[in-house]
Order: C-alpha cells, then structure tokens, then sequence
C-alpha cells in the first residue's frame, strides 16, 4: 500500500519542479528584451498596471476575502490576518505604489564612476539589471505587485513565489499584471508566480543557479533562515526585527514614551515595530513607573524580569501583569501587542545587551546627552539606528527612496531599505582605439 501512495506524491513533486524550472527558463527568456526597455516604456507600463489594479478591486477583494476566510479557518494569528487583508483601500495603496515607482529615477545606465587612462581608454563603471529576481515572500499578497514595480523599474524580471495562505489573492493580481503586460505588447512573462502547494518549490527556486539571478526573501525568520542557507543562488537577506529602544536617564520623557509607543503600536505585525524597550537604570523610579503605565494603558503586555523591573520601582498592578521572560523573549520578533523590557545599567549596557539579541535591522535610542546619543550610534551593529526618533521610521518610502523590496540586514551590496538602486549590479564598460596591453 504505501509504494502505491507514494507514486502520486512523487509524480506531484516532479511535476512542481518541472513548473518552477519552466518558469525560470521563461523569465531568462526575456530579461534581454525588458533590459533594452526605456524609462519611458517601464513607466507607461507602471501606470497601465496601476489603473488596471484599481479596475480590478472587486475581484481582487474577492479573492482575498477566500484566502482571509481559510487562514480563520485554519487558526491564523490576528497579525498574520492583517498582513494577509487586502481590502479596497490598500487595492488603492497598492496601486499608489505603482505609480511612484514609475515617478522615480531609473537607475538602470547610471554612471557611478569613471575616469579615461593615460594611455586614451576610457572608463565607465555603469549600473544594470540584476535580471532574474525570485522573490520568497508569506503572507502580504501587496509584495506581489510591489515587487513587480521595482523589478521591472529595475530592469528585472520578476519570480514571485508567496504563500499558500495568500495563494488566491497572488494568483487573482498576478492574472492582472500579465493581462497588462499583453496589453502593452510586452511579454506575460516579465512576471510570474511559483506554485506553493509545498515548500519544496522554494528550494527549487533557491537552487536555480544559471536562471535564477539573485533571490530575495521577505517573511519571519525561519523562511530567511531557509532560503540564505540552503540557497546556492545569491541570497540578499531581509532580516527579522528585534528592534530595540533605549531610554536614557537624559531622555525627555514625554517624547521618549510617545517614541516607544508609536515604535510598538503603530503596526505591531511588521518588521520596523519595537519589540525591545531598554531602561536606563539611572531613571527615578516615578518615571520608570510612567513609561510602564504608558504600556499598560495602550494595552501593551510586557514580558520580563520581574525582580529587574521591580529594582526599578516597578509595583503593584503594573508588576503584577509583567510576563516572566524566558530566553526567547529577548530575541524573538513579537509581531503583537507585547514587548520585553529590562533595566540596563547605562549605555554601554544596552549596546551590549543589543549585541547579544539584536536582529540587525533598527536601534533606536531617546537620550538629550550628546555622549550618549554619539556612543549609540557608533557602537551600535545595525542597518537603522534612529536617535530620538521611532523604529517605524526605517522605510524606503519614509527615507525618501521610494518604494523598497525590503529591509536588508547583510552587511553585502545592499543594507537598510532596499529601493531602485539596490536592486541593480554593476558592470565595466572600457572605450578604446585600439590600445593593446604591453
């Protein structure tokens, strides 16, 4: 019986990845021509696909509303639910998107350097598509039509593999893109999505090497952890966020708490959210009790040390609804309505603390004392660090880049917010007449 069982199940796992190569072969196909596209050409397109978006909200909220339906069914966390939502007004978000891709600069052909030799060649270090992008993303079908603005913008063909939980909603905007792209008189082909039965097909992906260009995943951090080690196609890591924020005792407090508060609030289901708050050891304890009413009364649950907080003047009812904190909750990414807190001795010990649990995405510190803000931002490992000012700040859009494909937290090609330029390479163009090396 179980060889019988088995042979369906094989058939189905040759018949992904045969789809996954396919589609690979026919996004290699046509990077030369979406490469020899103008500025003009990507941007009419751009738009094109903005205002089809909007045509298609009704569908594609109907399409949603199915992948919403069965995340519920199958127990779905609250901040997963959100990320997955796409109701009419981000369908018009969404489409906003496009259009300020289509408004920024084209990085493709910038000249980033050059010189001209003593001998008469001429030099010129230019950027270029990186070609096929494959993109690993959960959840947020948005990422669907984000990443293919910036890929072709780019000049990159785009590979969208997302989740199974958001797989109707994927496939319905997916249809419209490629509908747009017949329209234009540019091959369906510029965008494509990866089956997602099983994450066997990532794997297929990640393992394209000769098709598949540079891959990117957007998601929490076992889907990262998957891809940049089992991939033998350049990975740029978009990293988890454990951001942290450290109240110093020279913190005006007001805006210190206004600063945690917008960090943990705001949107606790995305990656720039504070899911730390370091406390300098050196604060009163009524103002130390303020910052961790300031929590509760948003409805914020803390987890941590109860004899650390307690140290600090943390009491009664406050302390009482404090979680005791195991290891995990000093590097895990919460996505929720909960934050860990500790007391620190000081600057040097929160940088340290931050050392030993960061993510390396944003850091950010609340301080009036010139030493103590420079120590932070020096000493800090980290993509973002922000200095009196919100983690929810770390975003292309928010930095003035525009759109981003994600925040990268490796320290190669690209760190920070992934806009335009981060996702091109480079090449060397040498103009001669004829010299030949002696």
């Amino acid at each position: 019986m179980s060889s019988t069982n088995s042979a369906p199940v094989s058939d189905s796992r040759a018949a992904e990845r045969a789809e996954v190569l396919d589609k690979a072969r026919r996004a290699k196909a046509v990077t030369a021509e979406l490469a020899g596209y103008t500025s003009a050409r990507k941007n009419e397109i751009l738009l094109a696909a903005a205002d089809a978006v909007v045509a298609a909200t009704d569908r594609l909220v109907a399409a949603n509303e199915r992948d919403i339906a069965a995340g519920a069914e199958s127990g779905m966390s609250p901040s997963l639910i959100d990320r997955l939502r796409l109701g009419p007004d981000r369908v018009q978000g969404v489409a906003a998107g496009l259009r300020q891709v289509a408004g920024l600069p084209d990085p493709v052909g910038e000249v980033l350097r050059g010189s001209t030799l003593p001998n008469g060649l001429r030099l010129s270090q230019v950027r270029v598509p990186l070609g096929v992008m494959g993109m690993v993303y959960e959840a947020r079908p948005n990422v669907t039509v984000d990443a293919f603005g910036l890929a072709l913008k780019s000049g990159n063909v785009a590979l969208l593999r997302g989740s199974k939980s958001a797989k109707r909603t994927n496939a319905a905007l997916v249809e419209v893109l490629r509908e747009v792209l017949v329209e234009q008189g540019a091959p369906a082909d510029l965008v494509q999505l990866l089956p997602c039965a099983t994450h066997d097909s990532v794997q297929d992906l990640i393992t394209a090497r000769g098709l598949v260009d540079v891959v990117i995943p957007r998601g929490g951090a076992g889907l990262i952890n998957a891809v940049v080690t089992g991939a033998t196609v350049p990975a740029i890591e978009t990293g988890t966020g454990n951001c942290h924020l450290y109240i110093d005792a020279s913190a005006d407090l007001e805006q210190a708490i206004a600063i945690l508060l917008n960090g943990k609030t705001r949107r606790p289901s995305v990656c720039n959210a504070t899911e730390t708050v370091l406390v300098d050891a050196a604060l009163p304890a009524d103002q130390v009790r303020r910052v961790f009413t300031a929590l509760a009364d948003a409805g914020v649950t803390v987890h941590g040390d109860v004899d650390n907080l307690a140290a600090a003047g943390v009491a009664g009812e406050l302390l009482d609804a404090v979680v005791p904190a195991t290891d995990a909750d000093w590097s895990d990414e919460y996505l929720s309505m909960d934050i860990a807190a500790k007391v620190v001795d000081g600057v040097h010990a929160a940088v340290s603390h931050i050392a030993q649990f960061g993510s390396g995405h944003t850091e950010a510190v609340a301080a009036r004392d010139w030493y103590v803000c420079e120590v932070f931002a020096q000493a800090v490992d980290a993509a973002a660090v922000s200095v009196n000012a919100s983690t929810a700040y770390t975003d292309g859009e928010q930095y003035g880049m525009g759109a981003e494909i994600g925040i990268s937290t490796q320290k190669l090609h690209a760190r920070g917010p992934m806009g335009l330029p981060e996702l091109t390479s480079s090449k060397w163009i040498v103009r001669g007449d004829g010299q030949c090396r002696p």
